[in-house]
């Protein structure tokens, strides 16, 4: 077999690139070890940035999400007794959209007509830093121009590039996110993050008629110590009375607990391999900023890659640079988030004043609101 990019993994970042690279008339395989009904079952982030949008509608996937997903102009802070509405319109002429990723990830492999093998089998790449790179797997054999690597943390990809070729960044948290999943009314129009004495706790949304929720957590904590009705009193503890008043509990239909983490590796590329995605790098969620980094990666690397078809090679030189230099700008913004907003217990009673301390601050400043929400909505490509 012999394709012009090799896509690996068959999550949002590879199936994204693999939709726009069709469309300019790319020849691409996706491979993905993993089975479509399990890529499809993983519950993740639901809050777009307008540049993923839009680059879902050049993909031509965008119909259901404007029929379905939840425009916020605003995002909620509260701490303290006190509440802080960020006027994400206002201050910056852009909203955050609500739209699950499982149902971004459906809407890119109803669209897909080229090939994706799933279920694939001790993937391998080879000679990536020759004119012929190649894929390898149980059964399979795939020539190609390029590889992209799309296939998330601890996929291949990122493993198979020589150890003094690349260099890690990472920071782990010392707890994690418990979240639930549940048919019920969210909680409040808008998503609300909660800076509690308890911990930190998250009111966020997929539709009308469901939510999602989070409260940290140690990560020596498993999720069967955690029936529902321990998480809703949990949470009702750490929400302010009027929302706590509102708040409709019922039978959680997915719960999970997920380790906090920053990691960047640099560079993203390697001869004829480039890294995107969870690849590259992850971000804690407090930002939700992983999906939309995801796709931020594929807006630089499928410009790159259909402009070196075109006979212009220099997207691809610099590809690396210019994902990096915004990957960099949210890693910064979900570090500070998570520090904001997050119980560090080892830092004290001083460390939750300095906390508090800022969150005053930001609720009396318009300037540190517009910074917010710059980084909240997306900074520009």
């Amino acid at each position: 077999m012999r394709t012009q990019v090799a896509i690996i993994g068959a999550g949002p970042s590879g199936l994204l690139l693999g939709r726009l690279l069709e469309l300019a008339g790319i020849d691409t395989v996706i491979l993905e070890s993993r089975a479509r009904e399990y890529v499809l079952g993983r519950i993740r982030a639901g809050v777009l940035e307008s540049g993923t949008v839009e680059l879902l509608e050049r993909a031509g996937v965008a119909q259901r999400l404007h029929e379905e997903a939840l425009i916020h102009d605003t995002c909620g802070i509260a701490y303290a007794g006190g509440h802080l509405s960020v006027d994400l319109r206002g201050l910056t002429g852009k909203p955050v959209i609500v739209y699950g990723q499982t149902e971004v990830t459906k809407d890119l492999m109803d669209a897909r007509e080229a090939l994706s093998m799933y279920e694939a089998a001790g993937v391998q790449i080879h000679d990536f830093d020759g004119e012929r790179p190649r894929v390898t797997w149980t059964g399979g054999s795939l020539e190609c121009d390029f590889i992209a690597g799309c296939d998330g943390f601890h996929g291949v990809c990122r493993a198979s590039v020589p150890a003094e070729r690349i260099r890690l960044y990472e920071k782990t948290y010392p707890f994690g996110w418990l979240g639930v999943l549940s048919d019920t009314p969210p909680v409040s129009e808008e998503l609300v993050y909660v800076s509690h004495e308890r911990g930190f706790a998250l009111c966020s949304q997929r539709s009308r008629t469901r939510s999602r929720y989070y409260l940290q957590c140690p990560l020596s904590e498993q999720v069967d110590e955690w029936p529902d009705e321990r998480f809703w009193a949990e949470l009702r503890r750490r929400l302010p009375e009027a929302l706590a008043t509102r708040l409709v509990t019922g039978p959680s239909i997915e719960k999970s607990i997920a380790p906090l983490r920053s990691f960047v590796a640099e560079p993203l590329s390697f001869g004829r391999l480039f890294l995107a995605g969870d690849a590259a790098h992850i971000v804690p969620p407090t930002g939700a900023k992983g999906l939309n980094l995801a796709a931020s990666d594929v807006h630089y690397l499928s410009s790159a890659l259909i402009d070196f078809y075109k006979g212009n090679e220099e997207g691809l030189k610099t590809y690396s640079s210019r994902a990096l230099a915004r990957v960099w700008k949210a890693e910064r913004f979900s570090w500070w988030l998570t520090k904001l907003l997050h119980l560090f217990p080892e830092e004290g009673q001083f460390g939750r004043r300095m906390q508090l301390a800022e969150l005053e601050y930001l609720a009396g400043s318009r300037a540190a609101q517009m910074a917010l929400a710059e980084n909240y909505v997306g900074l520009p490509y």
